[in-house]
């Protein structure tokens, strides 16, 4: 090849792979175009689920959060502290759970309110909109030691939850919710003895304001992330997400953090005799 051949035989190899690229780049994006999710979500069986939870029994929010740092995952999974308990049970601790992630996550509607109609006509609408496009298609994923973890409008005002469904979820096996956003009925639910954590208190109902967009997909709560299958813990401090690859070393470093509390605690209680409660039992 002839030294001033050289340039042209370069910029012929360099078009070449331009075209390359573009042909790559020109059919990624209809890969994409009708969606596409990049973080994979596992599948656990209930069996599965029920041993992990043991490791969990009774460990506190600040137990997991140490147990987090031991494993080398400091400030991972701490919810934004503003998500706290709609109630609290200092004689038991009842309001406290660990249960495994269901998620699902609702997004402002852009259809339609129903506007003025007559009080028969609303109704109907109002049953349409919660059967198509606000329903809750994730009640049936429910199972003994189910933590339901819904991404819901923070911003609106919407009570996805309620005193209804919430006992409903609570029937098929919830051990707790836990949203970024609002519940509605919040007396109720307190009466209740639901375990419910949340951003805000709401008022109005699904319809004309969310519609349910995806179910058992990776949704952020609080600034964290939540994957279907994480453990979920929540007491009075708020909540904390365990990924469930690293759950198993997180328990362990968690459980000794509480005994020793415990066990620390259990001696001064004696010192200053205190009588024991909930929490100093081993």
């Amino acid at each position: 090849m002839k030294k001033q051949q050289l340039p042209f035989f370069m910029a012929l190899i360099g078009l070449m792979t331009i075209g390359i690229n573009l042909n790559s780049q020109e059919s990624l994006p209809e890969d994409l175009r009708s969606g596409k999710d990049f973080l994979p979500v596992s599948v656990y069986t209930a069996e599965d689920d029920q041993e992990l939870l043991k490791l969990f029994a009774g460990l506190r929010v600040a137990d997991v959060s140490d147990g987090m740092d031991k494993a080398g995952l400091p400030g991972i999974g701490l919810v934004d502290p503003s998500i706290l308990p709609l109630w609290t049970d200092l004689i038991n601790f009842s309001h406290r759970f660990a249960g495994i992630a269901v998620t699902a996550r609702y997004v402002p509607t852009q259809k339609p309110h129903a506007g003025k109609r007559t009080p028969e006509e609303f109704d109907k609408w109002e049953g349409e909109f919660y059967s198509r496009y606000s329903s809750e298609p994730y009640a049936d994923l429910i199972r003994p030691g189910t933590a339901l973890v819904i991404d819901d409008v923070e911003e609106a005002d919407i009570g996805s939850i309620g005193s209804y469904n919430i006992m409903e979820w609570k029937g098929r096996g919830c051990v707790g919710v836990v949203t970024d956003a609002a519940a509605r009925d919040t007396d109720e639910i307190a009466l209740e003895k639901v375990p419910l954590y949340l951003r805000n208190r709401g008022r109005g109902i699904r319809p004309g304001r969310n519609e349910i967009e995806s179910v058992n997909r990776p949704v952020a709560i609080g600034g964290v992330l939540v994957r279907p299958g994480d453990v979920v813990v929540a007491d009075g401090d708020g909540v904390v997400v365990v990924p469930r690859a690293q759950a198993r070393a997180v328990a362990a470093f968690a459980r000794e953090v509480m005994e020793n509390d415990k066990a620390g605690r259990r001696e001064l209680y004696r010192q200053l005799r205190l009588p024991p409660d909930a929490s100093i039992k081993k």
